[in-house]
């Protein structure tokens, strides 16, 4: 028996950490299945609105792993997401080691099938990695890939949660231009997908320094040993470190992979196979696979409970009895009148501020967590994440500063010496500025003495009213109003 959170979900162990939550296999009593929760660990203000940023995501694709509820419950929040059983592309390689490219050429194009669903939707991921790639148990069958964690993912247009210098990422998963501070964009994910492919070939963490260095320097380079020559110029446009060679979608790449897919050779009969265990480990005690067997304290008894919903399942009569006549009573015309125009305006700029920078400090920011993982710190071959048991490491996804620039900033301009007398006391200036000098003023020239006449003694005159003429029959038409009311209410 675990604990339950917000009434509705039984957190039953541990099966993956972040940077900023822990990933636990909990039990929905509404919808009685498991479920993947990542719990928010920290509760700064700071993770907190990534936090609440990731659980907004709402895209359904099968190739996309996104929020699908989120609760909260006194001082900790968390959201749900499918459970997916075959952990993750890390734990792939590690057992397998370099891929066949036919495999390769299967997962890639799902790859890009979600970030093409994510993209359609104005989101950059900006933390693709094997490690946040997602694979379902499907033993010797067809792979299916989920793309997973939207710790740091934003909207395009969407203000930054980090200071203009940071760039927010794991290292060696970042595209060139990112490392230059430039506004995450679409084409970095593709370069971020061109690694992760080279790494599902090669059987390794590749080298992003020293790839870009060599094709700025010599060009595009020749495919590595193994690596059939159609499949790796569709990689080799991906890892292009100018983002303007690169493919300009993930649509376009998926088409230029499925020519080349025609071109590569036919699997032969001594290829090895590829099987994705399940790498959840057993359920704990307590626990089985139709949920808890112990019914826990704490659980929601409304409408919406466990046992209400079996209830509404089975028919049960009286399970919603109806209300009661006249419970609910309609309500009065006009007793909720619309909102006068204007009366609810915009939000002052600059009214919520973004986050402190550095705020993020070195936890990260993204969660890295895998909620098909029980071990999200094993790592691959050229990972870098050292291998763990139970409920793993932290991710390596984080932020860190950006190298000075090469040139010296331009100069700030002069402030604008044209300030209102009013708002002068309150505009800073800088010491180092010189104030303008104001004209001399000349004196005023006396106006001549007004000329006093005879009617210096007279009040003003009177404003005159309405004519007599026109008060009179006015005055004779509300007598007779009069006159007929009174009548009228004699005669009730």
């Amino acid at each position: 028996m675990g604990e339950v959170f917000a009434g509705r979900y039984e957190l039953a162990d541990p099966i993956g950490r972040g940077g900023v939550g822990a990933v636990w296999r909990a039990w929905d009593h509404r919808r009685r299945r498991y479920v993947a929760a990542k719990v928010l660990q920290q509760r700064d203000a700071h993770s907190l609105l990534r936090f609440v940023r990731e659980q907004a995501l709402r895209i359904d694709h099968p190739n996309v792993l996104a929020p699908a509820s989120w609760a909260a419950d006194d001082d900790k929040v968390l959201f749900t997401m499918d459970l997916v059983a075959g952990g993750s592309l890390v734990h792939l390689v590690g057992d397998y080691g370099p891929l066949p490219p036919a495999f390769v050429c299967t997962l890639l194009d799902q790859l890009l099938s979600g970030l093409a669903a994510v993209h359609a939707e104005g989101v950059v991921h900006r933390d693709v990695k094997p490690a946040n790639v997602l694979l379902e148990a499907t033993g010797t069958g067809r792979p299916r890939l989920r793309l997973s964690d939207f710790g740091i993912a934003m909207r395009l247009g969407e203000p930054r949660l980090t200071e203009t210098n940071l760039v927010v990422g794991t290292p060696g998963y970042l595209a060139p231009e990112q490392m230059l501070g430039a506004e995450p964009d679409f084409p970095a994910d593709l370069f971020a997908a061109g690694l992760v492919a080279l790494y599902l070939l090669e059987g390794a963490k590749p080298d992003s320094k020293a790839l870009v260095q060599y094709f700025l320097e010599h060009g595009t380079p020749g495919p590595p040993k193994g690596v059939p020559e159609p499949l790796w110029q569709v990689v080799a446009s991906l890892l292009q470190p100018d983002p303007g060679d690169r493919f300009r979608t993930a649509t376009g790449a998926r088409k230029a992979l499925a020519a080349a897919v025609e071109l590569l050779p036919e699997p032969g009969p001594d290829d090895e196979l590829v099987e994705i265990f399940d790498q959840l480990g057993p359920l704990p005690p307590g626990f089985g696979p139709e949920g808890p067997l112990v019914r826990a304290s704490g659980l929601d008894s409304g409408p919406n409970s466990e046992a209400a919903t079996d209830a509404f399942r089975e028919g049960a009569p009286g399970a919603f009895p109806a209300a009661a006549p006249g419970a609910f009573p309609a309500a009065v015309p006009g007793a909720f009148p619309a909102a006068a125009p204007g009366a609810f305006p915009a939000a002052v700029p600059g009214a919520f501020p973004a986050a402190v920078p550095g705020a993020d400090g070195s936890n990260g920011t993204g969660t890295g967590a895998r909620a098909s993982s029980r071990t999200s710190g094993s790592a691959g071959p050229g990972e870098g994440t050292p291998t763990g048991t139970g409920t793993g490491s932290l991710s390596d996804t984080g932020s860190f500063r950006l190298p000075p620039p090469l040139h010296p900033p331009a100069p700030a301009p002069a402030p604008d010496a044209r300030v209102d007398s009013v708002t002068a006391p309150y505009t800073a200036h800088d010491p180092r500025v010189p104030l303008p000098v104001p004209p001399p003023r000349t004196p005023p020239v006396p106006s001549a003495p007004p000329v006093r006449g005879r009617r210096r003694g007279r009040r003003a005159a009177r404003r005159p009213g309405p004519p007599a003429r026109a008060v009179i029959p006015l005055l004779l038409l509300a007598l007779a109003c009069y006159a007929v009311g009174f009548w009228a209410l004699t005669r009730v």
